[in-house]
């Protein structure tokens, strides 16, 4: 069987508000059919307040689109991007009808999350499934590329990020630095319904290695959820707090391909905060972003989808699957009441 052909690509991510004014009707488009009280959702807006009521995200997705335009026009395949959101303009449904009206049938879509998750994963077929019914039996068809955690050219890409971090290291500080790769946290249950812890580790080690990091550790972020809730752990703040005096902590969010809100909140504001108190350096890594390695990682996964190369994948897993089985990657379960809220104010879909 032939492989299919394609019309475009479509990046495909989260969202986020871009002025003070759209935080609230964004907060409220991500909490749409949650029982989120409205108190807690005001306490999450402060957050974005805090930088001036905008994401950094669709500034980085703007670059990324125009890195990614440029990779394809000047080594092919010669496929025009586009780009829609979950939570906020340009919202999906509307990007499909535009891409209809200029003739797309079928599309490739990248998302912008590396490991499997019901939000990284599952949700955004959802996301495809629900904006195609809006737009109506004439929508594009689209295939979502497959997850990348352990494509060499993230790895690539993820490594010369800790090693622009830690040339910021000065020439006398070079021992007793600590690396600290970071994650979302989500509920163990949650967890154990995919593969992302075991791929968060294994991407970790893979850059590690490609450093030549003897020590790493893996914790994780901007966990919510009812105290008696099993999440995974440890959460940074505890990770750095171990770091004696005077010593260095390299933090590398490698679960996050953007500096968005959870980065710059969670980690550079809270956790620098936190390395004030206990007298710890802290150097955030980059994020992979519209890093050169990465665009090229997106153009050869298009490529693959087209069965115009092989698939690639470093260390000990083969590459992820294209098409997700039955089951993979289940939602969580909604609690019934807003006091058991799966929600908070730390971590309300901050991107």
């Amino acid at each position: 069987m032939s492989e299919p052909r394609y019309d475009a690509v479509l990046v495909l991510s989260f969202g986020g508000p871009e002025k003070p004014e759209d935080v609230i009707p964004f907060l409220e488009n991500v909490l749409r059919g949650r029982n989120v009280p409205r108190e807690r959702m005001l306490e999450v807006a402060e957050h974005y307040y805090h930088f001036g009521g905008k994401s950094p995200i669709n500034g980085q997705n703007r670059e990324l689109v125009a890195a990614l335009e440029a990779e394809l026009r000047r080594e092919g395949p010669k496929l025009p991007v586009y780009w829609g959101n979950r939570n906020w303009h340009p919202l999906l449904a509307d990007t499909l009808r535009q891409m209809r009206a200029d003739g797309v049938k079928r599309a490739i879509a990248y998302a912008t999350s590396a490991f499997s998750s019901y939000s990284g994963c599952r949700q955004y077929l959802e996301d495809i499934d629900r904006a195609r019914a809006e737009v109506g039996p004439d929508a594009p068809e689209i295939d979502k590329l497959r997850l990348f955690y352990n494509h060499p050219l993230f790895i690539d890409a993820a490594a010369d990020r800790v090693r622009e971090a830690l040339a910021q290291v000065p020439c006398g500080k070079k021992s007793g630095i600590h690396i600290l790769f970071t994650a979302h946290s989500v509920p163990v249950a949650m967890a154990g319904g995919s593969s992302y812890v075991q791929q968060l580790e294994e991407a970790c080690r893979l850059v590690a290695e490609a450093c030549a990091l003897p020590e790493w550790r893996l914790a994780y972020q901007s966990r919510s959820g009812p105290p008696g809730q099993p999440w995974l752990e440890p959460d940074i703040g505890e990770a750095l707090r171990g770091i004696p005096a005077g010593e260095t902590a390299i933090v590398v969010p490698i679960g996050f391909i953007s500096d968005h809100m959870e980065v710059l909140y969670d980690l550079d504001t809270e956790a620098q905060q936190i390395c004030g108190e206990i007298g710890v350096k802290m150097i955030r890594a980059a994020t992979v972003g519209a890093q050169p390695k990465f665009i090229t990682m997106i153009r050869e996964l298009v490529r693959e989808r087209m069965g115009e190369c092989e698939p690639r994948a470093a260390g000990k897993y083969p590459p992820n699957h294209d098409v997700c089985p039955t089951g993979c990657c289940p939602a969580p379960a909604r609690r019934p009441s807003s006091a058991a809220s799966d929600s908070s104010p730390r971590a309300i879909a901050q991107r």
